[in-house]
């Protein structure tokens, strides 16, 4: 465990563990999803709202 990490209170610290657990559960339900082929590249779209591929209007 870190310095940094001492002076936290046990709920904190659990919060974490579970947190981390999360993130690696994720990350490996994310290598069983096949790749997408022709995706966007850069941001999410639903996040910053571009809904555009090189001026034609997309959808999911």
């Amino acid at each position: 465990m870190s310095d940094d990490r001492k002076d936290l209170p046990p709920a904190a610290l659990r919060a974490l563990a579970e947190a981390e657990e999360r993130r690696k559960k994720d990350k490996a339900e994310a290598k069983d999803l096949p790749k997408e082929l022709g995706g966007r590249d850069g941001p999410d779209p639903a996040r910053y709202g571009d809904w555009e591929k090189k001026g034609i209007a997309i959808d999911f």
